[in-house]
């Protein structure tokens, strides 16, 4: 690759894997077009351990969360957004950027605010259906916002600013290989897969459930099983037509590809890739206890469309799962038909055109 580049850019965005998988997209993009890149997010969040893996130039900087809930730290916390905007500035003056490119979370704000002082022109993107604390705070600072969903429009006053594009989506999600995928677990074509995804930290109901319901569920289907970090079952690691990991990474698209059906939580990003990828699917959201209810608004939306079956992570029984799962699997051909009427793609080469 030459040493002379044709842009330069800065990301930002973290605090959950959500806020950097699109960003990792674009990332991946820009690379063959020969941009400079450089992200900048928090000291110890997940975003870290992501863009440090694919050898992009990480900075930290200082960010306060932004909580919708009372603790004393949030008396604490607008020093640190403070500072983080300081840094920020400074930061983007050496980096000399032509754009920011921001997908939210609590680390953006200072990253955007920093943009708009130095006069760079700033991008936002919000993937829910509603937008997080991070992007209205960010809002008046960004040139444009982009959304995944037509329906977000109605929660910002300036229309002339945003865009609908939908989300940006990893491309080797689209080159996963079934053979490959059903080789790692050791699986075979003749009965149809469900692969379980509970998120990157896993669910531990969902994993309670899948592991109650296993003799039922490994009747009729294999399973995939991405439990979570530390939350393997080594009593089950024998068990027929059941493979269980942790997390998958390069592996996923070939999971993808290999499964029939997907049982998984409705952050946008996930539900975009299972609607581009029309992978017919049951949906459990995080619930109102330990969210803001976006995973909630982002499934009822498609269950209205009648795409997505959906349970309540609050009170939803192993057998209800069973049910569902077989309920889904009786219907997967016109699910998707209509998943592909969608024509769900990823917004990479939009975003791409507006940087």
């Amino acid at each position: 690759m030459s040493s002379t580049y044709t842009r330069k850019i800065v990301f930002t965005g973290g605090g959950t894997a959500g806020h950097v998988t699109p960003n990792i997209a674009l990332i991946e993009a820009l690379k063959q077009k020969n941009w400079k890149i450089d992200y900048i997010g928090s000291y110890e969040g997940v975003e870290k351990s992501m863009i440090e893996a694919i050898g992009i130039p990480y900075h930290a900087v200082q960010s306060g969360k932004l909580r919708r809930y009372f603790s004393w730290q949030n008396c604490l916390d607008p020093f640190k957004v403070v500072f983080g905007i300081i840094q920020s500035y400074f930061l983007l003056r050496k980096l000399k950027p032509d754009v920011v490119f921001s997908k939210g979370g609590f680390v953006a704000l200072p990253v955007v605010i920093g943009a708009y002082l130095n006069r760079i022109f700033a991008i936002a993107h919000e993937s829910d259906m509603s937008p997080g604390l991070a992007n209205r705070l960010s809002f008046p600072f960004v040139s444009k916002i982009c959304v995944t969903f037509e329906p977000t429009k109605k929660h910002f006053k300036k229309q002339d600013k945003i865009i609908v594009t939908g989300t940006p989506i990893r491309l080797q999600l689209f080159q996963g290989n079934k053979e490959k995928g059903l080789a790692l677990c050791r699986f075979h074509d003749k009965k149809p897969c469900v692969l379980v995804i509970g998120g990157s930290q896993g669910s531990q109901g969902l994993n309670t459930a899948v592991r109650k319901e296993l003799h039922a569920l490994t009747k009729c289907y294999q399973v995939i099983h991405l439990c979570g970090k530390g939350k393997l079952d080594s009593s089950l690691t024998n068990e027929p037509d059941y493979f269980q990991l942790e997390y998958a990474d390069q592996e996923l698209a070939d999971l993808l590809a290999a499964s029939d059906l997907v049982i998984s939580r409705s952050g946008a990003n996930a539900l975009s890739e299972l609607l581009a990828l029309a992978k017919p699917h049951v949906l459990i959201p995080l619930s109102l206890k330990v969210s803001r209810g976006d995973q909630i608004q982002n499934a009822k939306y498609f269950q209205k469309k009648g795409i997505s079956t959906v349970l309540n992570d609050d009170c939803f029984t192993s057998q209800d799962l069973l049910k569902a799962v077989d309920d889904v699997f009786s219907r997967r051909k016109s699910l998707i038909e209509a998943m592909k009427a969608l024509d769900i793609r990823s917004a990479t080469d939009k975003i791409i055109q507006l940087l």
